[in-house]
């Protein structure tokens, strides 16, 4: 078929999108970074966010004990080993927490040597066998999105549904457990339950990203989008909206970049997509971000000069016993070590200083500033509330 090179492109385009590997990868993909987006939130509000790398790292033993009951690689079989010891390890790390002395650090440390121990040993003993069907085994440590098939996607849809209905139903009460697990112990909340159907969610989130991440990054897919999220809103509500569209905007870019690409692995640039996400994040949030941060101590600096110059005004002016007395720049300059015009400046569009014509019989060699009324009550203000007086 013939055609102007629009046509031809557009046809390819179309072919390219409608590739049945293309579309199950990015779905997949979509999928999870909703799913891992909003559960993602509370385990960093709750200060665990190893939670996902022990999580991922202790569903290893799981995939090799499905695949030794099963006989073969079984996606079922083993994404349900995958799921019993990640709850496990979950509540593991729960109950060392509560029945010892350890931090939740030192507990999810702990638990995820444990684990990940015990399966690089099933992984080794497998390896070792003669079951012809373990080659592509050790593909869960890093991911292979390119296997992801249309029934792979309705469970990882079912456990995003359930996760979202979950997290709908008992809203309050896991944001009274994220923020004031005390207070929520005190009005009677199951504080060790919703904690446990927390961990356990996250637990299932972790075990249906195995195949398109791997156990190695899955940590990342977590927290990534929730970190992200962190700096642009101080609200609970925002934050996990945000999460989970971070999440899914890195899902989704990963995926296609994969397929621009020949031999790029998916779940490796799913997670440098959501890098990005973050870095810009932590450089250019409102309020939060690095830059901002740069620009507002600029501010402050330039906001304490200026009040140093205006105090010293202040001073020297009451020294002399004289409110109108003069300033000549040259004098302040020396006093403070450094051109103060800029600062005499702008205390003079705040109408706190004034500048004055030297007298004809006294010729100056620099501009003479001479303080306001509003400068002295401002200079005082300053002196005996410098917290609250604090200039912009």
């Amino acid at each position: 078929m013939t055609g102007s090179p629009m046509t031809s492109s557009a046809m390819t385009l179309v072919d390219w999108l409608s590739d049945y590997t293309l579309q199950n990868v990015v779905i997949g993909a979509a999928l999870l970074g909703l799913v891992s987006g909003v559960l993602g939130s509370f385990a960093v509000l709750r200060k665990q966010s190893l939670l996902g790398d022990t999580l991922s790292h202790a569903a290893l033993p799981g995939i090799c004990l499905g695949f030794i009951v099963s006989g073969g690689r079984h996606l079922g079989s083993l994404l349900t080993g995958a799921l019993i010891t990640g709850a496990l390890a979950a509540l593991a790390m729960l109950w060392l927490t509560r029945m010892s002395r350890l931090k939740t650090d030192a507990a999810l440390g702990v638990t995820l040597s444990v684990f990940f121990a015990v399966g690089v040993v099933l992984l080794t003993h497998i390896q070792g066998s003669n079951n012809a069907s373990q080659g592509g085994l050790d593909a869960f440590l890093f991911g292979q999105a390119a296997a992801t098939l249309r029934s792979d996607l309705w469970i990882m849809a079912a456990v995003t549904i359930t996760a979202l209905l979950l997290v709908t139903a008992l809203w309050k009460e896991f944001k009274l457990v994220s923020f004031d697990p005390q207070f929520a112990a005190c009005i009677g909340l199951p504080i060790a339950v919703l904690e446990s159907v927390l961990t356990v969610m996250i637990a299932l989130a972790v075990v249906v990203g195995l195949q398109m991440v791997g156990v190695v990054l899955m940590a990342a897919m977590i927290i990534a989008p929730a970190v992200a999220a962190r700096q642009w809103t101080h609200r609970l509500e925002r934050m996990v909206m945000l999460a989970a569209l971070f999440g899914i905007f890195g899902g989704v870019c990963g995926a296609v970049i994969s397929a621009m690409g020949r031999g790029l692995a998916t779940g490796p640039l799913i997670i440098l997509s959501l890098s990005v996400v973050v870095v810009i994040s932590l450089l250019f949030a409102p309020g939060r971000g690095f830059v901002w941060e740069i620009f507002k101590m600029r501010s402050d600096r330039r906001a304490l000069h200026h009040q140093k110059v205006l105090t010293t005004l202040y001073h020297l002016a009451s020294q002399h016993k004289d409110p109108g007395y003069r300033f000549d720049q040259g004098m302040l300059d020396i006093y403070h070590g450094t051109n103060t015009r800029r600062a005499l400046q702008r205390l003079a569009q705040r109408g706190w200083v004034s500048l004055q014509s030297p007298p004809p019989d006294e010729p100056a060699t620099a501009p003479q500033w001479i303080l306001t009324a509003n400068g002295i009550a401002k200079a005082e203000r300053l002196l005996s509330h410098p917290a609250e007086e604090a200039m912009s």
